[in-house]
């Protein structure tokens, strides 16, 4: 194993070795100052969708710029209470009583998927304030797999009326219908959908939250227009806008570093790195897209890096080099923050990469090493 020697600015070294995640709060930063410019333009609050990141030890940072936290399930929202403080946020495509009674210690909002849900845990809520997941019917995403909208949707209610009628039994409403949109006009367009649609509705009610999938920390992105739009939207119906991003706050922000193992020829070379995207980048695998290595387009040696599990498609990605990669070089894997960690996993009993992270102040704090017992902890 290769290991990586980082030195504190007490000029103490910290050992790490690869595979890790590198978290870097400069790049994170990065990203809050374009959030906190939103807020202060038009008054919308940010929750963070733990769903896609929910590294902790980078909470302090965070929860300088950001609102609160949403959740999926019962452990993100105690997670989300116990870590991050300030608004928590609930929601759960189905709950069960059981959670609800716990949930209703924890959290600030709980935002129900359907009518149904609605009728059967309304009365159990307690302090809490009430949503709807409303389904607009519209919505962006280059996958139907991650599309909100996409045919017999189980995500939100359709059907107006059927909302129109419980619309005295809560307070709020959610329409989650971006996925990774970086197209202010589509979003533009859309919210105008919703505005005529819903008006009538949004008009009853104290908050409305937009989800997460919108890409206003792009580079490019015409952040001026996106507050403009909120801010007529949030006067017109008196309403209290949310924002639940996740990869808009994290983009860019951390590196999975693995190591060349070794290297095979089989009509083009091969190079087997000390990771795997079918347990430490499964989005990769799941969306079929190729890891973001930085490479040379007109390199004369050209890779395919692959992963080392047994799966046959575990493959980075193919990518071009200037100079022979060689056992033991090191690659970063670059953007490898969003759904990573929360997805990472034991398949084939590899190791689990490490996580660190870089202070603003240049130190590197190791947050976590896993080792054998974690691995036999997490079986039966």
């Amino acid at each position: 194993m290769l290991h990586l020697y980082y030195k504190h600015m007490s000029n103490k070294k910290i050992n790490l070795t690869t595979p890790y995640y590198l978290i870097y709060e400069s790049k994170l930063l990065k990203n809050l100052k374009i959030i906190e410019r939103i807020k202060k333009s038009c008054g919308a609050k940010f929750v963070l969708a733990l769903k896609c990141f929910s590294a902790w030890s980078v909470f302090p940072l965070l929860n300088k710029y950001l609102d609160g936290t949403t959740s999926s399930s019962l452990y993100e929202v105690r997670l989300g209470y116990e870590k991050f403080g300030k608004e928590v946020h609930a929601y759960s495509v189905a709950y069960n009583l059981c959670e609800i009674k716990q949930i209703r210690k924890y959290a600030d909002k709980i935002i129900f998927n359907s009518i149904s849900q609605l009728a059967m845990f309304r009365r159990y809520a307690g302090c809490m304030e009430v949503g709807l997941r409303v389904n607009p019917g519209v919505s962006f995403s280059c996958f139907d797999l991650a599309n909100p909208a996409r045919r017999y949707s189980r995500l939100g209610v359709f059907n107006k009326k059927e909302i129109s009628d419980v619309s005295s039994q809560i307070d709020g409403v959610m329409f989650h219908f971006n996925c990774e949109n970086n197209d202010f006009e589509n979003f533009s367009s859309n919210l105008d959908f919703i505005s005529r649609k819903y008006g009538d509705l949004l008009k009853e009610l104290k908050w409305v939250s937009f989800g997460g999938g919108i890409y206003f920390t792009k580079e490019g992105y015409p952040v001026d227009k996106f507050c403009k739009k909120i801010n007529e939207f949030s006067r017109k119906f008196s309403l209290q806008v949310y924002f639940e991003p996740g990869e808009a706050v994290i983009t860019q922000t951390a590196e999975l570093v693995t190591k060349v193992l070794d290297i095979v020829h089989n009509g083009i070379d091969i190079a087997i790195v000390d990771s795997s995207i079918e347990a430490h980048m499964l989005d990769l695998l799941t969306y079929r897209l190729s890891a973001k290595i930085k490479s040379e387009a007109t390199g004369r040696f050209r890779y395919q890096i692959a992963g080392r599990s047994c799966l046959a498609g575990d493959v980075f990605g193919t990518y071009r080099f200037k100079a022979r990669l060689k056992i033991g070089n090191v690659l970063h894997i670059n953007d490898a923050a969003g759904y990573t960690m929360v997805k990472k996993n034991w398949f084939n009993g590899l190791s689990m990469p490490s996580i660190a992270v870089k202070r603003l102040n240049g130190t590197i704090d190791v947050i976590r090493n896993f080792n054998y017992n974690d691995f036999v902890n997490s079986l039966s």
